[in-house]
C-alpha cells in the first residue's frame, strides 16, 4: 500500500476501534454485533483482493473457503470439541488444503475457465454441505463459540468485537508485506504479462498456486470467525451468491488497495442493513427490491470511480 492507502486502512480501522464505545454511549449494542459482522467479511475480502486485485486471479467460488473454516469449527463443535486452539489450527489446516487441491487444478486454466473451475468446486462443495443431514443438511447447525483460556472469552462480546478487529488489522499488514515481497512483485508480474513471466524463467503456477492458497487460509479464518459470530453453520455461507457478493465489496471498494475491501465490506453491507428501510419509507411494499436500486449504485461507481469507492474518497481513478 501507498503512504496514503496506509493512513486510510488506520483511519478505518481506528473507527472500527470506536464503534463498541459509541454503540454503548448511544445504547445501540446491535451495532457493535453489527459492525463485527462487516469485518469478518472485510476478511473475506482482502484475502479475495490479494489474488484478483495482485494475482489477476477472478475466484468465483472464493466463499467456498468461508464454508471450510465455519464447517470445521461447526463439525468439532458438534462432537463437543469447543476448543479454538483445536478449532483454528484445524480450520487453517483444512482450508488452506481446500485451496491447495482447488488452486492446483484451476489455475492450469485461465479466463473464463478459470472463472467456471472455480465456480463448480464451489458448488461441489456447497452441495456436500447440503448433503451432511449429520450437520443439518440444508438448514444448517446451531453450535457453540470457541472455547480459549483466561482472559480470552469469545462469550463476551466486546471482546470477540476486538479479537476479530485485531486479526483484520494483522491480514492486512501481512497482505501489505506480501504485495511488497519480493514474490508478492513476482505475483504482480503474473498478472500484467503471464507469458513474459515464464518467459523470463519465472515458475509463475508455483508462485500463482501459494498466493491462491494463502488467500484461501485467510478466508477460511473468516469463516472460523462467522461461526463464531452467528453461532451457526450452514451450506449457505458457500453458494456462489455468496462469492458473488465478496466480489462486489472488493469491486466497490476497490480493486488492488487492500483498503478498498474494507470499504467495500462496509459500504456493501451497511446499504444491504439500512437500504431495504429507506425503500419501504419512501415507496412501502419496495424494501425487498433494495438490489434494484443497489445495481445501479455499482454501475455509477464503477463507471465514475474506477478504483471504488478508495478512488472516490481519494479522488484518485486506477487504470
Amino acid at each position: 500500500m501507498s503512504r496514503r492507502q496506509s493512513l486510510i486502512a488506520l483511519a478505518v480501522l481506528a473507527l472500527f476501534a470506536l464503534v463498541p464505545p459509541v454503540a454503548g454511549y448511544l445504547d445501540q449494542p446491535y451495532l457493535s454485533y453489527f459492525f463485527t459482522r462487516i469485518m469478518i467479511f472485510a476478511i473475506a475480502a482482502v484475502s479475495l483482493d490479494l489474488i484478483l486485485g495482485f494475482g489477476g486471479m477472478v475466484s468465483f467460488g472464493h466463499a467456498v473457503y468461508l464454508g471450510v473454516g465455519a464447517y470445521t469449527v461447526g463439525i468439532l463443535s458438534h462432537h463437543g470439541i469447543d476448543s479454538g486452539f483445536v478449532q483454528f489450527p484445524l480450520a487453517v489446516l483444512t482450508s488452506g488444503l481446500a485451496a491447495l487441491v482447488i488452486g492446483a487444478i484451476s489455475i492450469r486454466t485461465s479466463g473464463v475457465y478459470f472463472i467456471m473451475i472455480t465456480l463448480a468446486f464451489a458448488q461441489m462443495l456447497y452441495f456436500l454441505g447440503v448433503s451432511l443431514e449429520q450437520y443439518g443438511g440444508d438448514d444448517g447447525m446451531a453450535i457453540n463459540r470457541s472455547e480459549f483460556v483466561e482472559p480470552i472469552d469469545f462469550w463476551d462480546e466486546l471482546q470477540f468485537y476486538y479479537v476479530v478487529l485485531a486479526t483484520l488489522a494483522l491480514f492486512v499488514y501481512l497482505c501489505h508485506r506480501i504485495v511488497h515481497s519480493r514474490f508478492g512483485m513476482a505475483l504482480q508480474g503474473t498478472r500484467s504479462n503471464l507469458r513474459r513471466m515464464e518467459a523470463i524463467g519465472f515458475p509463475t503456477y508455483r508462485y500463482r498456486l501459494a498466493g491462491f492458497t494463502i488467500a484461501g487460509v485467510m478466508c477460511g479464518i473468516a469463516g472460523a470467525l462467522l461461526a463464531n459470530w452467528s453461532e451457526f453453520v450452514s451450506p449457505a455461507y458457500m453458494h456462489w451468491t455468496r462469492s458473488g457478493e465478496i466480489m462486489i465489496m472488493v469491486i466497490l471498494g476497490g480493486i488492488g488497495t487492500l483498503v478498498g475491501p474494507l470499504l467495500g465490506a462496509a459500504g456493501f453491507l451497511l446499504l444491504e442493513e439500512y437500504l431495504p428501510d429507506l425503500m419501504d419509507l419512501a415507496v412501502p411494499g419496495w424494501g425487498q427490491h433494495w438490489m434494484v436500486l443497489f445495481g445501479p449504485v455499482l454501475i455509477l461507481v464503477v463507471l465514475f470511480g474506477r478504483g471504488g469507492l478508495y478512488a472516490l474518497l481519494t479522488g484518485s481513478r486506477r487504470q
